[in-house]
């Protein structure tokens, strides 16, 4: 093939990795809020302890309460995947490299562009940490009085957080858990 057309589909396809990559960074970091409703044949208040010492293993801690309106509300610390910021410095070096060893056929004069666009791509691993570590709020609204069976709540937190609960919790405490509608709040 000639050069005339290697080098730009070359330099297309690795523009277009960039691109991902910025929008995997940019996902990652993004909130992902979700609001449950939970029924329990458990009463309400075996619901709730169950709930919170599960919570505080997990590190969450209540930082407010409101009695009137049957409402916790919880702050927790999210952590980075390690090994997933490594993945994204892997996937930024090669990226960076390759965008420099295209660059480096086109402008012959950019010897060590290759090598530093490489070493730019690093940048994505620090960038993932910063923005996915952060402060995590939930929220458990006790819909039922203390003695009704099925007692039910609203959860409101982080998905993976309420798939969490779904695993751990889920058979122990007889959860169902289903998405906020109007029609389930009756």
């Amino acid at each position: 093939m000639s050069p005339a057309i290697v080098l730009p589909s070359t330099l297309l396809l690795t523009f277009l990795l960039a691109t991902g990559l910025v929008f995997f960074l940019r996902a990652s970091s993004k909130d992902r809020t979700t609001t449950m409703v939970i029924s329990s044949y458990r009463p309400s208040l075996e619901l709730l302890q169950g709930l919170d010492s599960w919570l505080a293993e997990r590190g969450w801690k209540v930082v407010r309460t409101d009695p009137d309106q049957r409402r916790l509300f919880y702050e927790g610390q999210v952590g980075a995947s390690v090994p997933l910021a490594l993945f994204l410095a892997l996937l930024g070096s090669c990226g960076g490299t390759a965008l420099g060893f295209a660059i480096s056929q086109v402008v012959p004069q950019s010897h060590g562009g290759a090598l530093a666009l490489g070493l730019i791509g690093l940048v994505a691993a620090p960038i993932y940490m910063g923005r996915a570590q952060r402060q995590e709020q939930l929220e458990i609204r006790l819909l039922t009085p203390d003695q009704v069976v099925p007692s039910r709540l609203i959860i409101r937190v982080h998905r993976d957080e309420l798939l969490a609960v779904q695993d751990q919790l889920g058979t122990a405490l007889q959860l169902d858990l289903a998405p906020l509608h109007k029609g389930n709040l009756a």
